[in-house]
């Protein structure tokens, strides 16, 4: 199928109840291709009234939803699983167009997508309980998990397919209906999903899309709606702390995926040709445009310079281009403003001393291209060691103690993803006991497992998305006492 068909093939109005619908004020917005910063397509625009139309279904279809069979929900997410792998190539095609990010990132990101479907398919039928005797013996305690009700689900735009999936498979796993607003850069992965969701029968007003321009417009009425009972975001820790206060007025349950400023250390034992492929996977997964990319790189001086060299020589082969090329390596960032903050970042390290060892200056011209960029001799007044950059930026700096690299790796606000690389495992327990995030890489540079909990603590938010943990989200504790 051709790419410009492919993107005919998706409806592009909201999802409400089980149908594509146009705005109610008949409003619309582009989609624009980063490679090009040239609309794609057009799509609706929802409004407040289009969020009140998207919690009445949603609400509508709760209590058929929860009484649906576990088995039932859980083949419907496999056949899911299914027609999302047979698709694959079209939509890695859309994800790339809207998204800019390489073809071979976007098939990576369908087949991790997918597998969320996968794995809570098989999770929706072990939602458990328990039930024993009171101690005092004068009765029993029964307990059970029971649907939290429905669910608004805000998703960013650098995995359009994963951040989704993600959170409508344990939603639909454990009984939940849910709405979904993906990023407005982002919209159309979104939409053909739900459109492959109808295709395997996904009942009416289970899963609703609403694609808008005004996250807050339309997000505001359905936080103050009492009938939401949940609210699962990702995205920066400003927005997310926002989202939490407005939560409050109705006590929403809520998780919180938020930013992140991952450091890769590098102790003086590391297996340094291991710890550069594991950086380069870490650094430029999706262009650098993740929450858990490696942020910032503390590497043991008496290594420093060979490492800093190999990578350098890896980093090279990064070429840029339109991520639908298949010989590109390294898309495009999403749009202007993003570009516009990496080159703020990259800068003001240069001003404060550090060296451009690779890269360092957009190449101009049509899209928002940025080269593969590797800074030396970083030092610590420089913005981009405690702002997250989320693109193809290198930073890296020195270390001698054991201690010293622990402690480089814990100075930060943030606590999502960390990595580090060693030789001994004595030094890997101990020092991923030391470290201070929700998740731990060792020896590795990639992570993310649909059958892991993925989260953080600190700034980087709460609650967990993905393992046996990810589906407690979206389930209440209900508790029966017998005689």
């Amino acid at each position: 199928m051709g790419i410009k068909s492919i993107i005919e093939t998706i409806q592009p109005k909201l999802w409400i109840g089980g149908h594509a619908v146009d705005a109610e004020n008949g409003a619309t917005f582009e989609v624009n291709d980063p490679s090009t910063g040239k609309p794609i397509a057009v799509v609706a625009d929802a409004s407040p009234a289009d969020a009140a139309k998207a919690i009445d279904a949603a609400a509508g279809a709760q209590k058929s939803w929860a009484s649906t069979p576990a088995r039932e929900r859980g083949e419907l997410l496999r056949a899911a699983f299914e027609k999302i792998t047979e698709r694959a190539d079209d939509i890695a095609e859309v994800m790339t167009l809207e998204m800019g990010k390489a073809i071979a990132e976007s098939r990576a990101e369908v087949k991790y997508g997918a597998e969320f479907f996968r794995w809570f398919a098989e999770e929706a039928v072990r939602i458990g309980g328990r039930y024993t005797p009171a101690p005092a013996g004068n009765g029993r305690i029964l307990v059970t998990k029971v649907p939290v009700g429905p669910v608004l689900a805000i998703t960013p735009w650098n995995f359009p397919l994963a951040m989704g999936t993600r959170k409508i498979g344990p939603a639909l796993a454990a009984g939940c209906t849910i709405i979904v607003k993906p990023a407005s850069e982002t919209p159309l992965t979104m939409l053909l999903l739900a459109q492959i969701l109808a295709e395997i029968g996904l009942p009416d007003g289970v899963l609703s899309v609403l694609t808008t321009s005004s996250s807050r417009a339309v997000s505001a009425p359905l936080l103050s709606d009492p009938r939401l009972r949940k609210l699962t975001f990702t995205g920066s820790t400003e927005v997310g702390k926002k989202l939490i206060e407005q939560s409050a007025g109705t006590l929403l349950r809520t998780s919180m995926e938020l930013g992140g400023n991952a450091p890769f250390v590098v102790f003086d034992d590391a297996d340094i040709d291991a710890a550069v492929d594991g950086a380069i996977l870490a650094k430029l997964r999706n262009g650098g445009e993740a929450c858990t990319a490696a942020n910032r790189f503390h590497v043991a001086n008496s290594v420093r310079e060979e490492f800093t060299t190999k990578l350098v020589e890896k980093m090279k082969t990064f070429t840029l281009g339109p991520g639908i090329d298949p010989e590109t390596k390294l898309g495009p960032l999403i749009n202007a403003d993003q570009l516009s903050t990496v080159q703020e970042l990259v800068a003001d390290a240069v001003k404060e001393g550090a060296t451009v060892a690779l890269g360092g200056e957009a190449p101009g011209g049509e899209g928002y291209f940025y080269p593969a960029t590797v800074l030396t001799d970083v030092p610590p007044t420089a913005r981009i060691l405690k702002e997250e950059v989320f693109g193809p930026v290198a930073p890296i700096i020195g270390f001698d103690t054991e201690q010293e690299g622990i402690d480089a790796a814990n100075d930060t606000e943030f606590g999502l993803a960390s990595y580090f690389y060693t030789a001994s495992l004595d030094r890997a327990l101990r020092v991923a006991d030391a470290i201070d995030s929700g998740m731990v890489g060792v020896n590795r540079g990639v992570i993310s497992d649909a059958a892991a909990p993925f989260g953080g603590v600190k700034s980087s938010g709460f609650g967990r998305e993905g393992g046996s943990e990810g589906i407690e989200e979206y389930l209440d504790t209900k508790y029966i006492a017998l005689t």
